[in-house]
């Protein structure tokens, strides 16, 4: 198994993999009044918290490598949440397996908290997420995705984190418990 610390700059198809010794994040607890007044902690902050390969991927835009990370095979109930801000941003019962190595998105739990721009760093346009708040770079917005939305959300793993149903409560996003409730 591939350690979440591996990553890569997916800037060509050629992938360089490296290994990062930065510590993980941790858990906070989420509320949305800390939303509303939400600052983006400077760079020194983000490289001391996060990984080499989450500080890449959310403030550089790199791509991580497929199949080889956290969340593409993730069949946990729960919800992704920004590695940066702690804004939900997915819930696992939209996810679904795209075949891509990367975890997948019917939609947006909160849609308010993505964004969408163009980038061209393949020489070509393809729509670029980002999380409202952070401006955390996730993935990429693709029009292949299951009915009756059509999307696929493609998001990188270093760019989320995980709340399992049973810790919603706990860390302040007890709001989505109701998603899992038969």
């Amino acid at each position: 198994m591939f350690s979440l610390n591996r990553y890569v700059l997916g800037v060509t198809l050629g992938f360089a993999v490296t290994v990062s010794a930065a510590p993980a994040v941790q858990a906070q607890q989420y509320s949305i009044k800390n939303m509303i007044n939400y600052k983006k902690p400077s760079e020194s902050e983000l490289r001391s918290k996060l990984t080499r390969e989450q500080f890449d991927v959310t403030q550089k835009a790199a791509t991580e490598t497929p199949f080889h990370n956290e969340y593409w095979d993730n069949h946990k109930p729960g919800i992704y949440v920004d590695i940066v801000s702690g804004e939900p941003l997915f819930s696992s019962t939209d996810k679904f397996d795209s075949g891509t190595g990367w975890p997948s998105f019917s939609k947006p739990l909160v849609p308010a908290n993505i964004k969408t721009d163009t980038d061209h760093l393949l020489g070509y346009a393809r729509t670029e997420v980002r999380s409202a708040h952070a401006n955390s770079h996730l993935g990429h917005l693709f029009d292949d995705g299951p009915k009756p939305t059509g999307n696929r959300y493609c998001m990188n793993s270093a760019s989320l984190r995980f709340v399992p149903v049973d810790q919603l409560q706990a860390q302040g996003y007890g709001e989505y418990l109701s998603l899992f409730k038969k």
